[in-house]
Order: structure tokens, then sequence, then C-alpha cells
């Protein structure tokens, strides 16, 4: 759950982030809303690119029928997104220090990288849930991947106002509290985050570590040396 934190609030800063670059593309204005586009397209081609080529490689490598397991993928999406919280912390601090306008282009890698964690970790979550649950439990499994999304926002709110306030002193405001992102200092927060993510992702590669499958239909010959993960 801390590890979709980032999720929330990479996608809610980066279109502010996109407000204080530079939109043109050509004679174009391009709208930081439009970098939504991004990691919807990556899922659209990496989803189909996933099936066809990726999976039978990693079917023929590892024995599994999905090419890795359900706790592999997710694991994958957690380090996709700690990742993204890494380079926009750094292009942020670029961002304020530059003295010519950033392009918005330049925020693109770390939408890249949000495209990569939904294709991985929310569907590998989905898929863990529905193969793992008792079959009279599995809507309620998928009701679940749902809720902890939603508690994932709002941590993310109590997260903000947490910040803000410990780095509120006297007159200043918090690194949030700026009247501009120039005058704030998201890149700090985005470190804070990665932090954060840092910690969630080895906290979920212990407990995966210790899993053990109850149902195991997606494996199509073990192996002494195979990662149970």
């Amino acid at each position: 759950m801390i590890s979709y934190i980032s999720n929330v609030i990479l996608f809610t800063f980066t279109v502010q982030q996109g407000g204080m670059t530079n939109t043109r593309l050509g004679k174009i204005h391009v709208s930081p809303a439009t970098l939504f586009i991004i990691p919807i397209t990556f899922q659209l081609i990496m989803l189909a690119v996933y099936d066809q080529f990726i999976v039978p490689f990693l079917r023929r490598r590892t024995g599994y029928v999905g090419g890795v397991t359900h706790l592999q993928r997710i694991g994958i999406g957690f380090a996709s997104m700690l990742l993204a919280s890494v380079i926009a912390a750094i292009v942020e601090k670029k961002r304020k220090e530059a003295v010519v306008q950033m392009s918005l282009f330049w925020l693109a890698p770390q939408f890249f990288l949000l495209g990569v964690a939904d294709v991985t970790s929310f569907t590998g979550l989905l898929e863990f849930f529905n193969s793992e649950a008792p079959r009279g439990m599995k809507s309620i499994a998928t009701a679940l991947f749902w809720c902890e999304l939603g508690i994932a926002s709002l941590m993310a709110t109590l997260l903000v106002e947490i910040v803000n306030s410990a780095t509120r002193h006297g007159h200043h405001g918090g690194w949030l509290e700026g009247t501009t992102l120039n005058s704030s200092h998201l890149d700090l927060f985005y470190w804070v985050v990665a932090v954060l993510g840092l910690l969630g992702f080895f906290n979920y590669l212990y407990w995966a570590k210790k899993y053990v499958y109850q149902h195991n239909p997606h494996i199509v010959e073990t192996s002494a040396d195979q990662d149970p993960l």
C-alpha cells in the first residue's frame, strides 16, 4: 500500500510541474494534462508486446505460464514507481535551476515508468487476488484491490499534510505551500516519497519471499533453483 502512494503523488504533481515548463511543440501548445497519454499509450502497446513476445520468452526461461509469478510482476511495478520518484526529484531540481525554461517532455520518463507500473503491479495484483483467493471470496479480493488504491490516495494526502506541518517554520510555509512550484520544494518532497517507496519495497520483498502459493496452476514445471517469489 505504501508503494502506491508515489503513484498517486506523481500523477498529481507532475501535471503541476508541466504548467511551469515550456509547453510549446513547434507552433503547437501542448497541455500538461496530455502527459497522461504517455502511460496510457504505453500500456496499450506494452500489453500487446508483453503477451505476444515477452511472456513466451520468459516462459521458456522460467517455466511459468505467465512468464513470471504474480508477486514478481507486482515487485517490478513497485520498483518502477520507486525509480519514477527518483527521476521526478532529479528533473524537478533541474527544472528549478535551469536558466532557460525546461521542455514539458522532460517529464515524460516518469510518466513512462508509471505506465510500466500500471502494466505490471496493477494487473499482477488483480491476478494474484483472483488466483489465490478462495472461490467464494474472489469478488471481495477484487474489491480489496480498489480499496487499497483508495487508502493509498488518503495516505498521500496525509503525507502532504505531515510534510508541510513538519517543514513549516514561523512565517515560512511548508515545502509544498509556496505560491508556485518555483518557491516550493517539490524536489525534496519527491525524495521523501522515494524513501517511503524504498521502505515499502523492502517490506514487500520480505513478505513476498515468505509467501507460499496456495494454488499453482500458473507453474508449468518446478525447479529446485527457481525463486518462489
